[in-house]
């Protein structure tokens, strides 16, 4: 049931983001700028001298609302704090910071960098050069790691995968 339950929730991600950023994006633009010609500049008269076809409309609302939906944008990823806010929110229901994805991170650096521990960990104790309180520490580590090469999680997600 949960190979099910996991392509579905594939296919509504998929419908979200083709639905959200492309068909919705391109039907508001057109539905905007056909409110505001036939609602709003059909009715002013100083308006639809200006723009007495909307043709003219769409390319000077487009050359002008453009670069302001960029500026808007930039200010939106740069300057506000909803945009951290949202990336703070993002990593703390992202499973993969508490956990290896799949694939070369897993199956060939976790390993390595075990390995990696557990012979430097060997030699540095061989020399007598490796206090307890540190090596404690490395055993955490290398705890950890072990773990996270297993497919398990480290830290406090909030959802398991």
């Amino acid at each position: 049931m949960t190979g099910k339950i996991k392509f579905v929730a594939r296919l509504w991600y998929y419908f979200r983001i083709g639905y959200g950023t492309y068909l919705t994006f391109l039907l508001g633009y057109v539905s905007t700028l056909v409110t505001l010609y036939y609602l709003a500049i059909k009715n002013m008269p100083d308006l639809l001298t200006i723009f007495p076809h909307f043709l003219e409309f769409v390319v000077v609302g487009t050359v002008f609302g453009a670069p302001l939906s960029i500026i808007i944008g930039w200010l939106h990823l740069k300057r506000t704090a909803a945009f951290r806010a949202e990336a703070d929110i993002g990593v703390e229901s992202n499973p993969y910071y508490y956990k290896l994805p799949p694939g070369y991170n897993r199956e060939v650096f976790a390993p390595l960098y075990l390995e990696l521990l557990e012979l430097l960990k060997r030699l540095i104790e061989a020399q007598g050069l490796l206090p307890d309180d540190e090596k404690s520490r490395i055993e955490v580590l290398e705890c950890k790691l072990r773990l996270l090469a297993e497919g398990g999680f480290v830290g406090s997600p909030r959802y398991k995968m």
